[in-house]
């Protein structure tokens, strides 16, 4: 936190001060503080220090226990409602209800990075893996005019405009 290292609680000024008090001030006792008092203190500190680092090792923990579990409810959920939709195809209240339902779509595995745990990432252009393979073929769209006529002949059918005499 305080250190280069960030693994010790006890900044630096605190340091120096604890290393006056245990080499030249070590026989001094002023009231209520002296070198086994401070001594005390920053064990206590490390002590906190290491309980919160282990609090949010656990947490950390936690939290990804959680989405795993929030990720298996989803996915459960999903085929649980298309299950439901295919089984109230006769009823159309329930039909209906059903259809008000939207789950979001599920995560998807990607890579492990160095053998860490598998990441998770939606389902999205930006984030999906680019098509292998050749491109589909482009399918002929149907002609700009259905009837046949050429558009030279829509344009030859036209009213000519009548030009506009110059304002003065």
């Amino acid at each position: 936190m305080f250190d280069a290292n960030e693994n010790d609680p006890i900044s630096p000024a605190m340091r120096a001060l604890l290393e006056v008090f245990s080499t030249e001030l070590s026989e001094v006792k002023f009231p209520d503080v002296d070198v086994e008092v401070l001594d005390e203190a920053a064990a206590r500190v490390k002590a906190q220090a290491e309980a919160v680092a282990q609090a949010q090792a656990a947490l950390e923990a936690a939290r990804q226990a959680l989405g795993e579990s929030q990720e298996a409810l989803l996915q459960k959920g999903q085929r649980a409602l298309a299950y439901a939709r295919v089984f109230a195809e006769e009823d159309a209240s329930l039909s209906m209800k059903l259809e008000a339902i939207s789950l979001p779509r599920a995560a998807r595995k990607v890579a492990r990075p160095e053998g860490g745990a598998p990441e998770v990432a939606a389902q999205n252009d930006e984030t999906a893996p680019k098509r292998r393979g050749r491109p589909p073929k482009s399918r002929p769209s149907a002609p700009l005019f259905a009837d046949g006529s050429a558009p030279e002949a829509v344009v030859a059918v036209e009213a000519p405009v009548a030009a506009r005499p110059a304002a003065a």
